[in-house]
């Protein structure tokens, strides 16, 4: 009797095991006639690029255009004002889901990305998946920083420097890249590591006014220690979104 357990038992294990292999998901498969993101991050501008990958954010919708970060296992994307709906935006592309998009790569100031107009559709089966925050601090300043383009990063030990507002006074912050905006609008705040400065931003339509990085920017002081996590975009050089900001 206890010889036909112990084979039951054993039996029931290899079940188990195999049975949580089979659900594992494959972050980086790709539908036929889908490109990696190798072969995404070679084609040229203007070439049509068909993508799959999770939704890390979601930027904004308006008028049926929305605005996402992606990911997979291999690298980030940025779809710009993808072809959308309100009801699918708020109902079928939700953080963590895969989706499938068409378009065009395009550019701008050197951020690339899936350009206006792309199609996109949830994989069905595609499974979840959210990236964790990769350290880059140390590629700040170095050529390799930039194929990181997209991707969900951590910056960590960064000293907060001054600004100058509209009349020309030092503060930690600014209301629009110079100064002229009010609370709502996008923040512009400069950080530096290593005897280099470097403006980071908190996107108003990404983190608006009510959302916890919003309010820890307009707390921040000249020479505050902070560790911070967002989406790397890139605006004439690295111009992170910032989604968090925490004391170092």
């Amino acid at each position: 009797m206890k010889k036909v357990i112990a084979i039951v038992l054993a039996l029931t294990a290899v079940f188990v095991l195999f049975g949580c292999k089979s659900n594992k998901v494959d972050i980086n498969a790709k539908s036929e006639g889908v490109m990696t993101y190798a072969q995404y991050d070679a084609a040229k501008v203007d070439d049509e690029v068909v993508i799959e990958a999770y939704i890390q954010a979601r930027q904004s919708w308006w008028d049926n255009k929305a605005v996402f970060y992606l990911a997979d296992g291999e690298g980030g994307y940025l779809a710009y004002n993808a072809t959308c709906s309100e009801e699918d935006y708020n109902n079928k592309f939700t953080v963590g889901t895969k989706v499938q998009i068409k378009g065009h790569k395009a550019e701008y100031q050197g951020e690339i990305e899936v350009g206006e107009g792309a199609e996109i559709k949830v994989v069905e089966n595609g499974g979840t998946y959210i990236a964790k925050a990769t350290d880059v601090t140390a590629l700040l300043g170095k050529d390799e920083l930039i194929k990181k383009m997209n991707q969900f990063v951590a910056f960590k030990g960064m000293t907060v420097e001054a600004s100058k507002d509209a009349d020309g006074n030092d503060v930690a912050f600014l209301y629009k890249y110079n100064g002229t905006g009010s609370e709502g609008d996008d923040l512009y705040f400069n950080v530096s590591v290593d005897g280099k400065t470097y403006t980071f931003t908190v996107e108003s339509y990404l983190c608006g006014k009510d959302t916890d990085v919003y309010k820890a920017v307009q707390a921040l002081k000249i020479g505050d220690k902070i560790d911070m996590e967002g989406f790397l975009y890139w605006y004439n050089g690295v111009n992170p979104h910032i989604t968090s900001v925490k004391a170092a």
